[in-house]
């Protein structure tokens, strides 16, 4: 992560697709995300081959099945701090949580 490089702070990068947060990790990151938690599922092709509307991914709970169940759909990046969890984007975002 070059903003964190940047500011010289230390971060941990996970790798999601060889190492998928599990379902405790995701309720974890819920607790402290500071955007809707229906963010963090994205919504680009898969999601549209696996047929789903935004009606399955409302609840806490209907959110952390479908990222387990298809880790592909987390948004990224997702940062997560002692206190705060944020979705990157814009990028902005993540120079003003690391600063």
């Amino acid at each position: 992560m070059s903003i964190a490089a940047e500011l010289g702070v230390a971060a941990d990068i996970v790798l999601y697709l060889k190492t998928p947060p599990d379902a405790a990790t995701l309720r974890s990151i819920i607790a402290k995300l500071e955007d809707p938690v229906t963010d963090l599922v994205r919504r680009d092709s898969l999601w549209k081959k696996l047929g789903l509307v935004d009606a399955d991914a409302v609840t806490e709970a209907q959110v952390v099945g479908l990222l387990v169940q298809h880790k592909q759909l987390l948004q990224r990046p997702v940062l997560v701090t002692e206190h705060r969890a944020i979705i990157g984007r814009p990028k902005d975002r993540v120079r003003a949580l690391l600063s």
